[in-house]
């Protein structure tokens, strides 16, 4: 409105001042042109013109990778004739016993010039050979050799040898600020077997879990099909941040949900699988849970949730630097413990035999301990091995809290994997109570309340009664089922 009054204005006094008519003109061009000065190259950053030059200088470094592995044969004619058919014990006698050949197609890139290249662990898992072809104009088809695999990252990492020295691309910063929500991305790889395709699109989240303990995926709307499993994803310097892994799909296609696992845990991975030929991840030595709102009430000398409580303390590490279950670790090496995914994470990524300070928080009380790391790949299966799920028992007559309680008999123990009177096994549970609405049910055994142990019904009630006289509105108690401990907090009121 004030662009268009001026001009008007100006046109207004044209007719008799041709002088003051030019220097609004004037005046009106050097205001437009500051404002385009201004959102000129905002727009420029935001959306580029094209992708070309970027996908020139990175491609030569993508490869395909086609998979060969040798399968048992068919025990009969499934897909080739019909079920019935008077052909049918031909050809069941015919490929009965007989192996066959089973390819797979999938993605990678080249990250160092003496030929060390990066992929998914699902696209080489069980392969009797892996052939790299490189983009179009460069090496031929050469055949990798197995480095190492991270089934838990589903990163592998190949080699090979080539007379010259190969191009690469290098890993980014994936929490940095060329991967931020909305940047640009592109990504690269072998979609459906159709040859080396380029796609685009933006970050579109951070930080998703899919089903891995140590997932930090960047998710994309870049399209990612079958395929391109193992691709680089770029920012647009032309760096890696992602490996391209999954997508989310109702039809096995790409609808704009795709995820990459991002640099900053590739890269960890790579770097051990390099030096060692496998992972090697530090280990404290604790199961551990959330601190959920409900258990705020239970806890002194806690503001909020956050942190990982700690539910069973075996022989390792932790144990040896003097934690115990119920402590909740509130920092990690200098690092805040937000939660049990950070602590994993901060964990693993540690070297292995290192000192660590690690501040846990104890009846109401902070306490800095020092815990040397062991190695997760060796010790974990030792210290936590798997039990089997207990079976109910027969009901018992004392009730509290919406569940009927019992002690421990020498028959019981053996069932419930735990030593005569070592806690309370639950017999029954109200199912409109707040036990049953928070999972638990009969078989599981209460061997903590108020992070004291528990060996009667009349210690139990005792707790309870403190708890109580303390002001408390809820009481936390360490339940195990089938050997996996974790904390409960149940309202008093």
């Amino acid at each position: 409105m004030k662009t268009s009054r001026a001009i008007a204005v100006a046109r207004t006094d044209a007719r008799s001042d041709t002088g003051t008519l030019k220097a609004a003109l004037l005046a009106l061009l050097v205001g437009a042109a500051m404002v385009l000065s201004q959102v000129s190259p905002l727009a420029a950053q935001d959306r580029p013109d094209t992708f070309a030059d970027l996908a020139e200088q990175v491609s030569p470094a993508v490869v395909n990778i086609t998979t060969a592995t040798t399968v048992a044969g068919n025990t009969g004619p499934q897909g080739i004739v019909p079920e019935g058919s008077p052909f049918e014990d031909f050809f069941e006698e015919f490929n009965e016993g007989q192996p066959r050949r089973s390819s797979a197609l999938g993605s990678g890139f080249v990250i160092s010039e003496d030929g060390f290249i990066v992929t998914n662990n699902h696209v080489i898992e069980n392969a009797d050979e892996i052939m790299i072809e490189f983009y179009p104009g460069g090496e031929e088809m050469l055949q990798a050799d197995l480095v190492g695999t991270d089934p838990n990252t589903d990163i592998a990492l190949l080699k090979v040898d080539a007379d010259r020295p190969l191009p690469f691309v290098e890993f980014g910063d994936s929490d940095g600020e060329t991967a931020e929500v909305g940047d640009w991305v592109m990504a690269m790889g072998n979609p459906l077997g159709q040859g080396f395709s380029v796609s685009a699109g933006i970050v579109s989240a951070r930080n998703r879990e899919l089903a891995g303990t140590y997932d930090d995926y960047i998710q994309t709307d870049a399209a990612i099909n079958r395929g391109n499993s193992g691709g680089p994803l770029f920012d647009m310097n032309g760096d890696v941040i992602g490996v391209n892994t999954a997508i989310l799909s109702p039809n096995g296609g790409s609808i704009g949900i795709g995820f990459a696992m991002s640099s900053a845990v590739v890269t960890n991975v790579v770097d051990q699988l390099k030096e060692y030929g496998e992972t090697r991840r530090g280990w404290l030595g604790v199961r551990i849970q959330d601190v959920t709102p409900d258990m705020m009430g239970a806890i002194d000398g806690l503001d909020e949730p956050q942190g990982a409580m700690v539910t069973d303390v075996p022989e390792g590490p932790a144990r040896t630097a003097g934690v115990e279950p119920g402590d909740i670790i509130l920092t990690f090496d200098g690092v805040d413990v937000t939660d049990t995914r950070e602590l994993v994470s901060v964990v693993g990524n540690s070297p292995v035999g290192k000192n660590v300070a690690v501040e846990v928080l104890r009846d109401g009380d902070m306490r800095e301990l020092t815990v040397k790391l062991g190695r997760r790949e060796t010790a974990q299966a030792a210290a936590f091995p798997q039990d089997e799920e207990a079976e109910p028992t027969e009901p018992a007559t004392t009730s509290m809290l919406g569940m009927a309680l019992s002690e421990i008999t020498e028959d019981m123990a053996g069932e419930l994997g735990v030593a005569a009177g070592e806690g309370l096994v639950i017999m029954e549970i109200d199912p409109e109570s707040e036990a049953a609405a928070k999972g638990l049910r009969a078989g599981d055994v209460i061997t903590e309340a108020n992070q004291s142990g528990v060996t009667s019904v009349e210690e139990f009630e005792t707790r309870v009664d403190e708890a109580r006289e303390a002001g408390r509105n809820s009481m936390l108690m360490l339940i195990r089922r089938g050997g996996e401990p974790r904390f409960v907090a149940l309202s008093l009121t």
